[in-house]
Protein backbone atom coordinates (compact mmCIF):
# COMPACT_ATOMS: atom_id res chain seq x y z
CA UNK A 1 0.00 0.00 0.00
CA UNK A 2 1.46 3.45 -0.71
CA UNK A 3 1.59 6.14 1.43
CA UNK A 4 -1.92 8.43 0.93
CA UNK A 5 0.45 11.90 1.61
CA UNK A 6 1.55 12.53 -1.32
CA UNK A 7 -1.26 11.95 -3.74
CA UNK A 8 -4.26 13.54 -5.02
CA UNK A 9 -6.96 12.55 -7.20
CA UNK A 10 -6.62 15.37 -10.18
CA UNK A 11 -9.74 16.30 -12.48
CA UNK A 12 -10.45 18.39 -15.27
CA UNK A 13 -14.24 18.61 -15.94
CA UNK A 14 -15.36 20.21 -19.40
CA UNK A 15 -18.71 20.56 -21.20
CA UNK A 16 -18.38 16.94 -23.29
CA UNK A 17 -15.59 15.34 -20.31
CA UNK A 18 -13.95 14.70 -17.55
CA UNK A 19 -10.26 13.53 -17.38
CA UNK A 20 -9.26 12.66 -14.54
CA UNK A 21 -5.64 10.60 -12.85
CA UNK A 22 -3.83 10.36 -9.86
CA UNK A 23 -1.17 12.66 -8.99
CA UNK A 24 2.08 12.79 -6.82
CA UNK A 25 2.20 16.05 -5.30
CA UNK A 26 5.88 15.72 -5.02
CA UNK A 27 7.20 14.93 -8.00
CA UNK A 28 3.90 16.28 -9.58
CA UNK A 29 3.84 13.38 -11.79
CA UNK A 30 0.78 11.27 -13.20
CA UNK A 31 0.53 7.67 -12.06
CA UNK A 32 -0.17 6.54 -16.03
CA UNK A 33 -2.27 3.81 -15.17
CA UNK A 34 -4.91 5.87 -13.22
CA UNK A 35 -5.46 8.83 -16.37
CA UNK A 36 -9.51 8.27 -17.56
CA UNK A 37 -11.21 9.92 -19.74
CA UNK A 38 -15.06 9.96 -20.04
CA UNK A 39 -17.26 11.46 -22.16
CA UNK A 40 -20.05 13.89 -20.16
CA UNK A 41 -23.58 14.50 -20.97
CA UNK A 42 -23.47 17.96 -19.76
CA UNK A 43 -27.36 18.64 -20.71
CA UNK A 44 -28.43 15.32 -18.43
CA UNK A 45 -30.39 15.58 -15.32
CA UNK A 46 -27.82 16.10 -12.30
CA UNK A 47 -28.17 12.55 -10.88
CA UNK A 48 -26.61 11.27 -14.47
CA UNK A 49 -23.91 14.11 -14.30
CA UNK A 50 -22.47 13.12 -11.12
CA UNK A 51 -23.05 9.73 -11.51
CA UNK A 52 -20.71 9.91 -14.86
CA UNK A 53 -18.21 12.58 -12.66
CA UNK A 54 -18.21 9.63 -10.15
CA UNK A 55 -17.38 7.00 -12.55
CA UNK A 56 -14.38 8.78 -13.67
CA UNK A 57 -12.91 9.59 -9.94
CA UNK A 58 -13.84 5.77 -9.00
CA UNK A 59 -12.15 4.45 -11.78
CA UNK A 60 -9.25 6.11 -11.19
CA UNK A 61 -9.57 5.15 -7.12
CA UNK A 62 -9.62 1.32 -8.46
CA UNK A 63 -6.62 1.30 -10.39
CA UNK A 64 -4.51 2.78 -7.53
CA UNK A 65 -2.85 0.66 -5.06
CA UNK A 66 -2.92 3.51 -2.31
CA UNK A 67 -4.85 6.26 -0.89
CA UNK A 68 -5.39 9.88 -1.98
CA UNK A 69 -5.45 12.17 0.45
CA UNK A 70 -7.86 14.43 -1.26
CA UNK A 71 -9.67 15.10 -4.79
CA UNK A 72 -8.73 18.57 -6.84
CA UNK A 73 -11.38 19.99 -9.54
CA UNK A 74 -10.87 22.03 -12.44
CA UNK A 75 -14.13 23.41 -12.74
CA UNK A 76 -15.43 26.32 -15.28
CA UNK A 77 -17.35 29.09 -14.47
CA UNK A 78 -19.52 31.26 -12.92
CA UNK A 79 -19.07 28.84 -10.27
CA UNK A 80 -18.25 29.42 -6.51
CA UNK A 81 -15.28 27.53 -5.60
CA UNK A 82 -15.19 27.69 -1.87
CA UNK A 83 -18.48 26.32 -1.80
CA UNK A 84 -18.75 24.05 -4.84
CA UNK A 85 -21.81 25.90 -5.93
CA UNK A 86 -22.50 26.29 -9.75
CA UNK A 87 -23.87 29.17 -11.19
CA UNK A 88 -23.62 28.05 -15.00
CA UNK A 89 -26.78 28.49 -16.80
CA UNK A 90 -27.98 29.14 -20.88
CA UNK A 91 -24.09 28.23 -21.69
CA UNK A 92 -25.08 24.73 -23.56
CA UNK A 93 -23.97 22.66 -20.20
CA UNK A 94 -24.48 21.95 -16.33
CA UNK A 95 -28.21 23.92 -16.66
CA UNK A 96 -29.53 20.99 -14.15
CA UNK A 97 -26.48 21.96 -11.64
CA UNK A 98 -27.44 25.87 -11.32
CA UNK A 99 -27.67 27.22 -7.62
CA UNK A 100 -26.43 23.20 -6.52
CA UNK A 101 -24.00 22.79 -3.77
CA UNK A 102 -22.41 19.79 -5.58
CA UNK A 103 -19.87 18.18 -3.77
CA UNK A 104 -22.41 16.03 -0.99
CA UNK A 105 -24.07 14.68 -3.95
CA UNK A 106 -21.16 13.85 -6.05
CA UNK A 107 -19.74 12.19 -2.79
CA UNK A 108 -22.49 10.01 -2.33
CA UNK A 109 -21.40 8.37 -5.55
CA UNK A 110 -17.63 7.94 -4.73
CA UNK A 111 -15.73 4.84 -3.29
CA UNK A 112 -14.06 7.34 -0.71
CA UNK A 113 -16.77 9.76 0.51
CA UNK A 114 -15.24 10.97 2.94
CA UNK A 115 -12.51 12.49 0.70
CA UNK A 116 -11.60 16.09 0.71
CA UNK A 117 -12.75 18.00 -2.51
CA UNK A 118 -11.20 21.42 -3.91
CA UNK A 119 -12.38 23.55 -6.69
CA UNK A 120 -10.27 25.68 -8.81
CA UNK A 121 -11.09 27.25 -11.73
CA UNK A 122 -10.54 25.79 -15.19
CA UNK A 123 -8.79 28.49 -17.23
CA UNK A 124 -6.61 29.07 -14.01
CA UNK A 125 -5.51 25.69 -13.64
CA UNK A 126 -4.97 25.31 -17.11
CA UNK A 127 -2.72 28.25 -17.34
CA UNK A 128 -0.84 27.29 -13.75
CA UNK A 129 -0.41 23.82 -15.53
CA UNK A 130 1.48 25.28 -18.87
CA UNK A 131 3.36 27.65 -16.62
CA UNK A 132 4.67 24.67 -15.05
CA UNK A 133 5.18 21.90 -17.56
CA UNK A 134 6.66 24.47 -19.96
CA UNK A 135 9.11 26.18 -17.53
CA UNK A 136 7.65 29.43 -18.09
CA UNK A 137 7.96 30.36 -14.31
CA UNK A 138 10.52 33.30 -15.27
CA UNK A 139 8.18 35.39 -17.39
CA UNK A 140 6.66 38.12 -15.91
CA UNK A 141 3.01 38.04 -16.97
CA UNK A 142 1.48 35.17 -18.94
CA UNK A 143 -2.31 35.27 -20.13
CA UNK A 144 -4.29 31.75 -20.76
CA UNK A 145 -7.13 31.47 -22.81
CA UNK A 146 -9.39 28.43 -23.14
CA UNK A 147 -11.93 28.02 -25.91
CA UNK A 148 -14.60 25.13 -26.19
CA UNK A 149 -18.03 25.17 -24.74
CA UNK A 150 -17.30 27.44 -22.69
CA UNK A 151 -14.46 30.93 -22.80
CA UNK A 152 -12.44 30.61 -20.38
CA UNK A 153 -9.32 33.83 -19.18
CA UNK A 154 -6.47 33.44 -16.32
CA UNK A 155 -3.51 35.55 -15.34
CA UNK A 156 -0.27 34.33 -14.06
CA UNK A 157 1.84 37.09 -12.36
CA UNK A 158 5.73 35.82 -11.70
CA UNK A 159 5.50 34.08 -8.06
CA UNK A 160 1.92 34.12 -7.76
CA UNK A 161 -0.60 31.35 -8.63
CA UNK A 162 -3.24 32.16 -11.58
CA UNK A 163 -6.37 33.26 -11.10
CA UNK A 164 -9.88 33.77 -12.77
CA UNK A 165 -9.86 36.89 -15.39
CA UNK A 166 -13.48 36.29 -15.75
CA UNK A 167 -13.65 37.93 -18.80
CA UNK A 168 -16.73 35.99 -20.56
CA UNK A 169 -19.00 38.02 -19.84
CA UNK A 170 -17.28 41.18 -21.17
CA UNK A 171 -19.76 43.02 -23.77
CA UNK A 172 -19.11 42.20 -27.35
CA UNK A 173 -20.81 43.57 -30.29
CA UNK A 174 -24.63 42.47 -30.06
CA UNK A 175 -23.61 40.16 -26.50
CA UNK A 176 -20.91 39.23 -24.81
CA UNK A 177 -17.28 37.40 -26.22
CA UNK A 178 -18.40 34.02 -24.59
CA UNK A 179 -21.13 34.15 -27.29
CA UNK A 180 -18.83 34.67 -30.44
CA UNK A 181 -16.05 32.25 -29.48
CA UNK A 182 -17.50 29.06 -28.04
CA UNK A 183 -18.52 25.69 -29.88
CA UNK A 184 -22.49 26.64 -30.16
CA UNK A 185 -21.22 29.82 -32.11
CA UNK A 186 -19.32 27.63 -34.68
CA UNK A 187 -22.66 25.39 -35.03
CA UNK A 188 -24.84 27.77 -35.29
CA UNK A 189 -23.01 30.30 -37.40
CA UNK A 190 -22.33 27.35 -39.99
CA UNK A 191 -26.05 27.06 -39.99
CA UNK A 192 -26.53 30.42 -41.46
CA UNK A 193 -24.11 30.58 -43.82
CA UNK A 194 -24.98 26.80 -45.42
CA UNK A 195 -28.28 25.86 -44.50
CA UNK A 196 -26.33 22.38 -43.04
CA UNK A 197 -26.36 21.11 -39.44
CA UNK A 198 -23.07 20.05 -37.72
CA UNK A 199 -22.53 19.25 -34.19
CA UNK A 200 -19.30 21.30 -33.72
CA UNK A 201 -16.19 22.36 -35.10
CA UNK A 202 -14.65 19.04 -35.76
CA UNK A 203 -17.06 18.13 -38.12
CA UNK A 204 -17.33 21.16 -40.03
CA UNK A 205 -13.42 21.09 -40.48
CA UNK A 206 -13.97 17.40 -41.55
CA UNK A 207 -16.96 17.15 -43.71
CA UNK A 208 -16.27 20.99 -45.12
CA UNK A 209 -13.39 22.55 -44.67
CA UNK A 210 -12.72 23.27 -48.33
CA UNK A 211 -16.15 25.08 -49.18
CA UNK A 212 -16.35 28.84 -48.83
CA UNK A 213 -19.13 28.26 -45.86
CA UNK A 214 -15.92 27.02 -43.98
CA UNK A 215 -13.60 29.45 -45.02
CA UNK A 216 -15.69 32.33 -43.82
CA UNK A 217 -16.50 30.86 -40.35
CA UNK A 218 -13.04 30.46 -39.64
CA UNK A 219 -12.06 33.71 -41.04
CA UNK A 220 -14.76 35.57 -38.85
CA UNK A 221 -14.00 33.78 -36.20
CA UNK A 222 -10.76 34.75 -35.93
CA UNK A 223 -11.42 38.29 -36.13
CA UNK A 224 -13.73 37.58 -33.13
CA UNK A 225 -10.70 36.13 -31.31
CA UNK A 226 -8.15 38.38 -32.34
CA UNK A 227 -10.40 41.30 -30.47
CA UNK A 228 -10.99 39.45 -27.53
CA UNK A 229 -7.16 39.00 -27.34
CA UNK A 230 -6.94 42.58 -27.97
CA UNK A 231 -9.48 43.07 -24.82
CA UNK A 232 -7.43 40.77 -23.00
CA UNK A 233 -3.68 42.60 -23.05
CA UNK A 234 -5.75 45.85 -22.71
CA UNK A 235 -7.25 44.53 -18.97
CA UNK A 236 -4.34 43.11 -18.26
CA UNK A 237 -1.26 44.24 -19.98
CA UNK A 238 0.87 41.50 -21.06
CA UNK A 239 1.30 40.39 -24.58
CA UNK A 240 2.21 36.75 -24.05
CA UNK A 241 -0.57 34.42 -24.09
CA UNK A 242 -1.02 30.58 -23.79
CA UNK A 243 -4.49 29.27 -25.79
CA UNK A 244 -6.11 25.88 -25.04
CA UNK A 245 -9.15 24.25 -25.21
CA UNK A 246 -10.65 21.73 -27.78
CA UNK A 247 -11.07 24.30 -30.64
CA UNK A 248 -7.78 25.36 -29.73
CA UNK A 249 -6.88 22.38 -32.01
CA UNK A 250 -7.98 24.14 -34.88
CA UNK A 251 -5.36 27.06 -34.25
CA UNK A 252 -3.56 26.36 -37.43
CA UNK A 253 -6.49 27.21 -39.44
CA UNK A 254 -7.83 30.08 -37.15
CA UNK A 255 -4.30 31.46 -37.41
CA UNK A 256 -4.05 31.58 -41.53
CA UNK A 257 -7.22 33.76 -41.02
CA UNK A 258 -5.60 36.89 -38.93
CA UNK A 259 -2.51 38.60 -38.05
CA UNK A 260 -2.14 37.56 -34.70
CA UNK A 261 1.98 38.61 -34.81
CA UNK A 262 1.06 41.35 -32.21
CA UNK A 263 0.57 38.91 -29.50
CA UNK A 264 3.31 36.39 -28.80
CA UNK A 265 1.23 32.87 -28.63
Amino acid sequence: MLSNSSYVLACDIGGTHITSAIVHTQRWEIVPSTLTRIHVNSLADAKSIFQTWAQAINSCISTFDGQISQIGIAMPGPFEYEKGISYMKNQNKYDALYELQITSPLKNELLYPTVDIRYINDAAAFLQGEVFGRELSNADCILGITLGTGLGSAVWNKGEKAFDADLWKDHYRESIFEEYLVTRWFTKRFYELSEMQESGLKDIIEKHLHTDACQQLLAEYSEQLYDFIHHFSQKHPCNHFIIGGNIAKAWDLINKKQDFSAFTI
